[in-house]
């Protein structure tokens, strides 16, 4: 009789439980970050035609170091015969702060400030691996940062740091061809062949990589 009183007192609980779940998993930086990163998959899909910019998603490239274990990742890579794009998601609230320059940039949101890397430095990286994986001069790979939440930048950001679908009228003020169709292709191919398989197992190296970085950091 005690068990059935139990259950009987916290059954009006158990649908409470899935939705503090669910709202943690919402507020985690993983959940805001496959969000971000899928509003640009969306509006690449319908802004950038993909036979002129090649989409390639969520990209794990290994070191150009062999002696290195860790992996570089990438959100987004747009190959075009007018470059090579990466895109580097952010899907922050509140105002932004921040310059080219500056290592460090900084989120407030209400009454608090967080700070958070330069997301152009952040995408450099990403560049650097690129040229090296498909030795092509640096000028033809481009970065791109986008601002998918609703922030506000509060001071002057360069051009290639946009919000929205901005990134996508930035990708398509290049106009000078600088590859072939044929050059894209191969480019395309090479990206593929390389990258690590998506996964579980892969994003864990990944992790444990960035851990391994901080720490050499502190010491």
């Amino acid at each position: 009789m005690l068990q059935l009183d139990l259950i009987q007192i916290f059954k009006p609980l158990l649908w409470v439980i899935p939705i503090i779940v669910l709202i943690g998993i919402a507020k985690s930086p993983w959940f805001k970050a496959i969000i971000g990163e899928s509003m640009v998959k969306l509006v690449a899909k319908i802004r950038l035609p993909a036979d002129t910019y090649v989409p390639i998603h969520d990209v794990t490239l290994p070191s150009i170091h062999a002696a290195s274990s860790d992996t570089t990742q990438i959100d987004h890579i747009f190959v075009s015969k007018y470059g090579i794009f990466v895109v580097e998601t952010k899907n922050y609230k509140g105002w932004i702060f921040g310059s080219e320059k500056q290592a460090q940039w900084t989120q407030k949101l209400y009454k608090k400030s967080y700070r958070f890397q330069n997301p152009l430095r952040q995408n450099y990286k990403h560049q650097k691996a690129l040229q090296a994986l498909l030795d092509i001069p640096l000028d033809k790979i481009h970065s791109v940062i986008a601002f998918m939440g609703e922030a506000t930048f509060k001071t002057p950001m360069p051009k290639n740091v946009t919000r929205g679908g901005g990134y996508v009228s930035y990708i398509k003020s290049f106009r000078d061809v600088v590859f072939s169709d044929d050059e894209v292709r191969g480019l395309v191919s090479k990206i593929e062949e390389v990258r690590l398989k998506a996964g579980r197992e892969t994003n864990k190296k990944h992790v444990a990589g960035l851990k391994a970085r901080s720490k050499t950091l502190a010491s």
